[in-house]
């Protein structure tokens, strides 16, 4: 590929994966954003996270690299939860 998109498609999975070490994990894996899916805020909040992470690149410590990788896994989370609501919504 062109834009050495596999390379930065390693980069972005190894990053989501050093984050599951970081988080606040209970017993069941419970993670933060299980909490705002069951209270259905989940999407609104992955999506205005993503937009902070990317609205602050180039400004808060310069063109911090972390903050696209940070835009990149709230995006992914994004996909998630909004193909579950889209999912839901078929199935009622």
């Amino acid at each position: 590929m062109k834009y050495n998109e596999v390379n930065s498609l390693m980069e972005i999975e190894n990053y989501i994966r050093s984050t599951y070490g970081e988080h606040y994990v209970g017993k069941d894996d419970f993670q933060i954003q299980d909490l705002l899916h069951s209270i259905d805020i989940a999407v609104p909040f992955c999506q205005a996270n993503a937009m902070k992470y990317l609205a602050r690149y180039g400004k808060k410590k310069g063109f911090n690299r972390l903050d696209l990788l940070k835009a990149v896994h709230y995006i992914i989370l994004l996909m998630h939860f909004s193909d579950e609501l889209v999912n839901d919504e078929d199935n009622s």
